[in-house]
């Protein structure tokens, strides 16, 4: 999987110039504690779309994120512990290191780490330029 990513990220990224990491603590009580952004850069040959990576740490006893979708496509890889994965109104996955998933543009969906350990997640966003990453959508 790392292989996939990277290989993904290593074209658009190889012919322009991304912007340097950051790192950001959340100060929302649900969802991700911490994420930390490696990358966002326009798609090649496609200015009005960026691709975007990032990590996430899923704190245990924490609540997960709420339904929400992406103006992009999706690939996010469990690289530590796992993570419950749901697309509303159908059951949810429990994606464990070294699994991945794949989550089209608009899909309602959430995240939570229902486990007593840390989990770490890698993301890749290729989404629409200067739109939010994310909608919130009604439980």
């Amino acid at each position: 999987m790392a292989r996939l990513v990277l290989g993904i990220c290593s074209c658009p990224a190889a012919s322009t110039i991304a912007t340097a990491p950051s790192a950001q603590t959340s100060t929302s009580p649900t969802g991700p504690a911490f994420s930390t952004r490696f990358f966002t850069t326009p798609l090649d040959k496609d200015p009005s779309r960026v691709v975007q990576m990032q990590m996430q740490l899923h704190l245990p006893n924490r609540p997960g994120n709420g339904f929400h979708t992406h103006n992009g496509d999706q690939w996010e890889a469990v690289v530590e512990g796992e993570i419950t994965f749901t697309v509303k109104g159908q059951p949810p996955r429990v994606l464990k290191a070294g699994e991945f998933v794949y989550i089209p543009r608009g899909t309602i969906h959430r995240n939570e780490n229902k486990s007593n350990l840390p989990t770490r997640t890698m993301e890749l966003l290729i989404m629409d330029k200067d739109k939010p990453q994310n909608t919130p959508v009604a439980e």
